[in-house]
């Protein structure tokens, strides 16, 4: 049986994996679901009140908005993608009052506005979709 730390490196080359063979479309899919997973461990940090993995957790949320956003091609995409930006600002306050508060309302309520955003994403018909860099 594995260690948890062979496990992690074994999950992490498998997403590598995945990352360098999937579409624009899928990798924004998996970086919803990365989000989702990461929301879900940082509230059973902070359940338990382990802090400092409660913030780290947090931080990798932030950092994963951070990249959804960057992506996020304002000429093409309209008005939807002016609203994905205030969208994804939003949930950023409200981790980072997560964070601060220790609350997890707010930590549930963001895992709702990503959750309805990857089920809209995943209905999406890839080839209808425009991200930045990929002309």
């Amino acid at each position: 049986m594995m260690n948890n730390e062979g496990l992690g490196a074994y999950q992490q080359s498998q997403n590598h994996a995945q990352a360098a063979s999937a579409s624009p479309h899928r990798l924004i899919q998996m970086l919803l679901e990365g989000l989702l997973d990461n929301l879900s461990r940082a509230r059973g940090f902070m359940e338990r009140g382990q802090v400092a993995d409660k913030g780290m957790m947090i931080t990798k949320c932030l950092d994963i908005l951070n990249g959804l956003s960057s992506v996020l091609d304002e000429q093409k995409g309209g008005e939807v993608t002016q609203e994905l930006f205030r969208l994804y600002d939003y949930c950023g306050r409200r981790l980072f009052e997560a964070n601060l508060q220790n609350d997890m309302a707010a930590i549930d309520e963001v895992s709702r506005l990503i959750r309805d955003i990857l089920d809209g994403w995943v209905v999406l018909k890839p080839d209808r979709i425009q991200v930045a860099n990929e002309d």
